[in-house]
């Protein structure tokens, strides 16, 4: 579903679903939220059993957890999920079922930004329910872990940084349609060249900026590691330990950089009116195709709900 220009920011790091995904995660705290975004109805309910070890030995990977805190924080991620499969999951379920009505209409662009509210909602509720855990494992880390965590930021920016000068305007263009093109046909199957031309009249007039983007993230790892820093040279107490891991989920959530909001604001808004012009240019065979792919989540879903703990 091209739900998004603008959610390249914010997607999924499992990397058997998308690869692309892996990149938008930044920091502890994000992991913990995005790993719960699911996109391929195939393999729904293999990753999502699996997301509390994919979570814990990729952020084992960024951090070389001790003996302790690796039986902490698996403890915790299952616990994590046994909350979100029983409270989220029939969420999720219910604004499926409810998507999946409105695919045979036309909608606004109005209604497209509901859609991303509530998304933006789910993943805030599951943030939130992580603080706690994120802060007990933080108010652990030692310099040395902070320092590692540190060195694997800067290889990742010096590679994403790389592809970005040896790429021509031209190449990420093309990469974006066809990023835009694969995330409709998961929904709607395979495009005509109605839709087609809503999508390259979108990114021809988008005002997408990857650089914008990147720099928030940096933003957003300075952020991070110095939280982790400040909380490892005083010793943090439990109490402030959650207090200081709080504030940094809310400067991820809502950035302080006012520009950097604006300019989210209206990737948002141009999201949205792209997402409702497409799905109103779709035939109605497409428009069935989607209430069927909405429905294969649905029904994965439930079957998870319905799973013991």
């Amino acid at each position: 579903m091209n739900l998004s220009l603008k959610v390249s920011e914010q997607k999924t790091h499992v990397a058997p679903v998308r690869q692309r995904a892996r990149q938008r995660i930044i920091g502890l705290l994000s992991l913990l939220t995005m790993v719960f975004l699911l996109q391929a109805c195939s393999v729904v309910k293999l990753i999502y059993n699996q997301a509390p070890d994919v979570t814990y030995w990729y952020l084992d990977g960024y951090l070389k957890f001790t003996d302790a805190q690796s039986l902490q924080l698996k403890d915790g991620l299952d616990r994590l999920q046994d909350w979100h499969r029983q409270t989220q999951l029939p969420t999720y379920i219910d604004a499926l079922s409810r998507l999946q009505v409105q695919a045979s209409t036309d909608i606004t662009a109005s209604s497209a930004c509901a859609v991303f509210a509530d998304v933006r909602s789910k993943l805030v509720a599951v943030s939130e329910r992580a603080e706690p855990l994120a802060a007990a494992i933080a108010s652990t880390l030692g310099p040395e872990q902070v320092k590692q965590l540190a060195r694997k930021f800067s290889e990742s920016n010096a590679k994403e940084e790389e592809e970005l000068n040896e790429s021509s305007a031209r190449d990420r263009q093309k990469k974006r349609r066809k990023q835009a093109i694969d995330r409709a046909e998961m929904l709607y199957g395979k495009l005509g060249d109605s839709q087609l031309a809503v999508l390259d009249q979108a990114l021809a007039q988008s005002r997408f900026d990857g650089r914008i983007f990147q720099a928030e993230k940096l933003r957003r790892q300075r952020d991070t590691l110095q939280t982790l820093s400040a909380m490892n040279a005083t010793n943090t107490a439990p109490e402030k330990a959650k207090n200081a891991l709080h504030g940094l989920m809310e400067r991820v959530w809502t950035s302080p950089e006012a520009p950097y909001r604006d300019y989210l604001e209206s990737m948002t808004q141009e999201s949205c009116q792209t997402y409702a012009a497409l799905h109103n240019s779709t035939t109605a065979a497409q428009r069935k195709k989607a209430a069927e792919t909405l429905g294969g989540y649905a029904r994965d879903f439930k079957l998870l709900a319905a799973q013991s703990p």
